[in-house]
């Protein structure tokens, strides 16, 4: 049985077609709210006044009315998406398990998508179809309020001006479990070339426990080449099988889901596929940018040109036992996963420098099997003769014309030969003619992270760490698998914006990442910065492809202001990786003012916090009238610059992480999650801050009892107009201001907020 009939749909059909401006306005809703639900619900319960389940240590920071005796939690969620040409074919099965003493009777909400075309659509429960009735966005208005009054529960907010389909009432018995399923197909969104997915996992937050199983997979079939594929919102994993077809895996375990999941994917007949995003809030300030950039990958291997690469292993007696075992199982990896005309070598060293050939040799099954038996026989035992090592690779790729890349792996620090930190990377800068990248992996925890940091950064590669209970083996085969095929390198961008004065310098500032790198088979470049002048741009990208020179152009506009906050994940993403610029740069430079200044306006503003910022999370940085006086600048900027002392640790459990922190920062391609800040500790360890809030694009603060919006000054907050939550004039307000307000006034507690200009408090 189909929920939406046929007749309804036509209706809301026909009645989007009269009217232009509702169209736009209902396609609009599509991104413009992040928090926008469809294909996930909510179930109600009809008896009780009870508030909707969260899970601890989501904050409360008001008691609810009444403690319920009636509760649910949200076991698994399973997503599977079949996507083709804009029609998403949706199957979501969620199994919600009674945590109550009692029985509850509930039912199943599901707000509809932005533009009501949900094509038959099945709602299940343990296998049996239930009735639904189909409510328009005005009708399902009157039931949202009622709920909201109900339960004093503001979380309906976000769902506001949706329409929505109810099922009948079905019971749940405590501690019973109960599996639903939908099964839909929706017409995704396609703006600027851009196809985009969208599915509201942050509803799956309204559960008395986190969720103990997420998983999302998205297959996309084409009929053109699909080139991006990214999502802001989450970290996915992404094969492309051929060039029409791409698979997308989401997975999380015990986790609080706050943000929905966002895909975005384009499709084109280039050789290099480019896309642009640009988001600018206030006209008066700079825009920021999203470049995306992915290289087609070749079905025949052979098409792909060669490379070089050496292997250089620490063989010191720290390295002896199971270490050793895992270096020697990670060399025969990427020996064995070489391709026909590579050229290679592998160098081990200890207090010697030992090379398994004096040259480059180019790799066949006979030298592939003479390199496995080298790699056999190495041994553990000596010190660590880093700065030799790094002189005998350089010095025999110093005449390579193609893509050269050096592996560099140490567990412990420099004590034969050169051991001077500053002397060992100036000397492998000078030596490096070949403009060789250097990938560092630096093993467990004695070892020197800034030393490999500045190697890998002053010769435009990475660096990565392993910590002592992870397998050397599958981190090696983890990055070689990403960097092992090269498609284009030396990539390198210019930006000419129309009419923008040549005597005012370039069009961009701050654009991450600011070095030469690479693009490999199956990888995508993740591009941020700040613009100066709204208009149209064109994108100049040169690079070699195949050991050839190209150059690529293609137009892009940036706008002058943007109307909603459709694509502020872009501003959040600049300001992660400018924190992680910033970090890096007081790391191997030294702390200076103006980059401590900076780096406490970033983490205020925004909501990201670090090591060394975590203290805004304690500090009352807003006040409510009559409260406690904020804490001023030049205090929060002292403390940093305290905290930063920290970086001077290169070694140890402290020193490592630090720079696997401020490489997360750099390397970061999805948005700063929304919902409780986090950061990772100087030991590593996640830690949730329960007085910081990140809602779309805001931040709040927790000051009191009382949610307060970063962007209020202390006049503004002085002057704050007070709103009766559930009020006419407090539903009113999101007629007038739409769904980018709703996500706000859907904020559990008391929340000061600005609308327009002005304080606002609910």
């Amino acid at each position: 049985m189909s929920v939406v009939t046929r007749a309804a749909k036509k209706l809301v059909r026909n009645r989007i077609m009269r009217s232009n401006w509702l169209a736009a306005f209902l396609v609009a809703l599509s991104v413009v709210v992040p928090s926008l639900a469809w294909g996930q619900g909510v179930l109600i319960d009809e008896r009780e006044h009870w508030r909707f389940p969260r899970p601890w240590p989501i904050p409360r920071p008001l008691p609810a009315p009444q403690v319920p005796t009636g509760t649910y939690k949200i076991k698994e969620i399973a997503v599977d998406v079949n996507l083709s040409e804009q029609i998403a074919k949706v199957n979501v099965s969620q199994t919600f398990v009674n945590t109550g003493s009692q029985q509850i009777e509930v039912s199943f909400m599901y707000p509809l998508p932005y533009d009501g075309a949900i094509e038959r659509l099945t709602f299940m429960v343990d296998g049996k179809e239930y009735e639904a009735k189909l409510l328009s966005a005005t009708d399902a208005r009157q039931v949202y309020e009622s709920y909201m009054r109900r339960y004093q529960d503001p979380a309906l907010m976000e769902w506001m001006g949706n329409g929505m389909f109810k099922t009948s009432v079905f019971p749940v018995p405590p501690g019973a479990e109960r599996k639903v399923t939908l099964k839909y197909s929706q017409l995704c969104r396609k703006t600027n070339g851009l196809t985009e997915f969208l599915f509201p996992l942050s509803t799956a937050k309204y559960s008395s426990k986190p969720v103990e199983a997420v998983n999302v997979n998205v297959s996309i079939q084409s009929g053109a080449k699909i080139k991006n594929v990214y999502s802001p919102s989450h970290t996915v994993d992404v094969k492309k099988p051929s060039s029409v077809q791409a698979q997308v895996k989401y997975t999380a375990t015990n986790e609080v889901p706050q943000n929905d999941f966002r895909l975005l994917y384009d499709v084109g007949d280039e050789s290099v596929g480019a896309k642009v995003i640009s988001y600018r809030p206030d006209s008066s300030d700079e825009g920021y940018f999203l470049l995306l950039v992915s290289p087609e990958v070749k079905s025949e291997m052979a098409s792909i040109p060669p490379k070089s690469a050496v292997f250089v292993v620490d063989r010191s007696g720290s390295m002896v036992g199971k270490k050793m075992e895992q270096a020697k199982g990670a060399l025969k990896f990427v020996v064995n996963n070489l391709r026909p005309g590579d050229r290679f070598n592998i160098i081990a060293y200890d207090s010697t420098v030992e090379s398994f050939k004096p040259d480059l040799l180019t790799f066949n099954d006979e030298t592939r099997k003479e390199a496995l038996g080298f790699i056999e026989g190495l041994y553990a035992g000596g010190s660590t003769n880093i700065h030799g090592a790094l002189k005998v690779a350089l010095g025999q790729v110093k005449n390579e014309k193609q893509a050269t890349y050096i592996f560099f792996m140490t567990d412990g620090l420099p004590t034969a030969g050169e051991t001077r930190e500053t002397k060992i990377v100036q000397d492998a800068k000078e030596m490096n003619a070949a403009h060789a990248r250097i990938f560092s992996l630096g093993v467990g925890y004695d070892l020197n992270a800034r030393l490999l940091d500045k190697l890998s950064r002053v010769n435009w590669g990475q660096s990565e760490y392993v910590r002592p209970n992870e397998d050397i083996e599958a981190n090696v085969a983890k990055l070689y698998s990403r960097v092992g095929v090269p498609v284009m390198t030396d990539i390198a961008f210019k930006f000419d914006l129309e009419n923008f004065p040549v005597e005012k310098g370039n069009a961009t500032s701050r654009v991450y990442p600011k070095d030469a790198y690479d693009l490999f088979a199956g990888d995508q470049l993740v591009m941020v910065g700040r613009y100066k002048k709204e208009g149209q741009a064109k994108i100049t990208i040169t690079g070699k492809i195949g050991g050839v020179e190209k150059k690529l152009d293609f137009p892009a506009s940036l706008v002058d202001k943007s109307s909603d906050e459709t694509y502020a994940f872009v501003e959040k993403l600049w300001a992660s990786r400018r924190i992680g610029e910033l970090l890096d740069d007081i790391d191997l430079n030294g702390k200076n003012q103006e980059n401590v200044d900076e780096l406490v306006n970033l983490s205020k503003k925004h909501g990201i916090l670090t090591p060394y910022t975590s203290f805004l999370a304690e500090d009352n940085v807003v006040s409510p009238p009559g409260g406690p006086r904020p804490v001023p600048l030049a205090a929060l900027r002292e403390r940093a610059a305290k905290n930063l002392e920290a970086l001077d640790r290169l070694d140890g459990a402290e020193g490592v992480e630090q720079r696997r922190l401020k490489g997360e920062f750099q390397k970061g391609a999805a948005a700063p999650m929304a919902g409780n800040a986090a950061y990772s500790d100087r030991d590593g360890k996640r830690q949730v801050v329960q007085t910081i809030m990140n809602v779309g694009s805001r931040t709040f603060y927790r000051s009191g009892s009382q949610w307060v919006d970063s962007r209020l000054s202390g006049d503004k907050q002085m002057k704050v107009q007070k709103i009766q939550r559930y009020s006419k004039e407090y539903f009113d307000l999101i007629t007038k201001h739409g769904k980018d307000l709703a996500k706000y006034l859907a904020i559990e507690g008391e929340v000061m907020l600005e609308i327009d200009g002005e304080a606002y408090s609910f």
